[in-house]
């Protein structure tokens, strides 16, 4: 089994058409169709069926297609990790994070790496920790910035607790200030319109949870949206939000910031990387900035 015939089968796979696929990849099509029926013959199964007008991937084909994308993914890895010059004037560093944690955490930290690193190339994916520990283990990212606990059952990743986090409430300003105090308990937002995250977001599951615990499920007026779309369904008055307080600082003074009363809620954000395979060496300087910017620190209290 040859690399080449992987790269050539995995176009195929995304194309989902030979004439394409060989485009793709900058090879004759002749040849590139030549190398998959090698590669299928040394394999001893089909990995297309091959109707006319209509490629479609095997039994065979779809089991080999995530293994073949993460040989892939990791060949490209060794290849940037040998390219790196001297002293990191040159490398990249894929980084996964939920987007509250690009909005809250990242953008000081990112500065602060690209002042040490200019040209390291930065590749930002933003999604939820699923999503992220995904391509984690197929070698999509080489480090992710993820909520604990992991997603279960998950591959075999290596964490370091970066930091501790309160969540808030946000409110538009221009609304009534929720509960009776300077805080609201979890409890008094029964029958608040809120604007809820979308399916698979961390701090929907956190805060539909904890309503759930109160004994009520939570009334939503808007649902469905990343950060930014929540904090300006905020802000136009459609309710209000549970957000890290990372986030909340950064919002501006249009928005409102309520603490949750004790116990109130809170949230660990960590670093995490593939076990099996070291990250290259401009990821492992971008853990250092990490790390020494935000060690884990306890919760702030909630106020009272």
């Amino acid at each position: 089994m040859q690399f080449q015939q992987l790269l050539y089968f995995v176009a195929v796979a995304e194309t989902r058409h030979f004439t394409r696929a060989a485009e793709e990849v900058h090879v004759a099509q002749p040849s590139l169709s030549q190398q998959i029926r090698s590669l299928e013959k040394e394999l001893g199964a089909d990995l297309f069926t091959r109707a006319r007008g209509n490629i479609s991937l095997t039994e065979a084909g779809e089991a080999l297609l995530p293994l073949a994308r993460r040989i892939l993914a990791d060949a490209d890895t060794a290849r940037h990790e040998v390219q790196e010059l001297a002293q990191l004037r040159r490398g990249r560093v894929r980084l996964g994070a939920t987007p509250s944690v690009c909005t809250g955490l990242l953008p000081d930290v990112l500065r602060t790496f690209h002042h040490l690193h200019p040209g390291i190339q930065l590749l930002i994916e933003e999604g939820g920790s699923h999503d992220l520990v995904r391509e984690l283990a197929r070698g999509g990212l080489d480090l992710a910035l993820v909520v604990l606990p992991l997603p279960s059952p998950s591959p075999a990743l290596t964490t370091v607790e970066l930091l501790h986090e309160d969540l808030v409430v946000v409110s538009a300003a221009s609304a009534p200030r929720p509960g009776r105090g300077r805080s609201v308990r979890v409890a008094e937002l029964q029958g608040e319109p809120m604007v809820m995250f979308r399916h698979g977001y961390d701090l929907r599951e956190l805060t539909v949870a904890a309503c759930r615990a109160e004994g009520f499920e939570p009334t939503f007026t808007v649902e469905g949206g990343e950060m930014d779309a929540v904090l300006g369904f905020v802000r136009a008055g459609l309710g209000l939000a549970v957000v890290p307080r990372m986030v909340a600082a950064r919002a501006g003074r249009d928005l409102r910031v309520t603490p949750l009363a004790r116990p109130g809620l809170s949230r660990t954000i960590a670093l995490a990387h593939r076990s099996d395979v070291a990250p290259p060496r401009a990821a492992r300087e971008l853990q250092r900035v990490l790390l020494a910017s935000h060690t884990a620190t306890a919760p702030t209290p909630a106020a009272p």
